[in-house]
């Protein structure tokens, strides 16, 4: 019986699982920026939305400078009207 009792113990002693880490750190399994996916997901529509806004800027200077265009044209002209009644 001591002999069967020594195996059994040497049996149980050998199928423990030797523990392959003590603690789990949690802060080395998350990622180091918790949104870094979000960003990955929202990355494309953020570039259609910069094209859309550049073009929409491009068009807004436009107008803005053809207004300028129109305003100066027309301040030419009076100019001209006014010079030809002193002369």
């Amino acid at each position: 019986p001591h002999l069967v009792e020594d195996k059994v113990k040497e049996q149980l002693e050998a199928a423990k699982p030797e523990p392959i880490i003590d603690e789990v750190d949690l802060a080395n399994l998350a990622p180091r920026k918790p949104d870094w996916d979000l960003k990955r997901d929202v990355a494309k529509k953020l570039e259609k939305l910069e094209k859309r806004t550049q073009r929409a800027i491009a068009e807004l200077i436009r107008e803005r400078l053809k207004g300028q265009e129109e305003e100066l044209a027309s301040a030419v002209g009076s100019a001209k009207q006014d010079g030809s009644d002193s002369d």
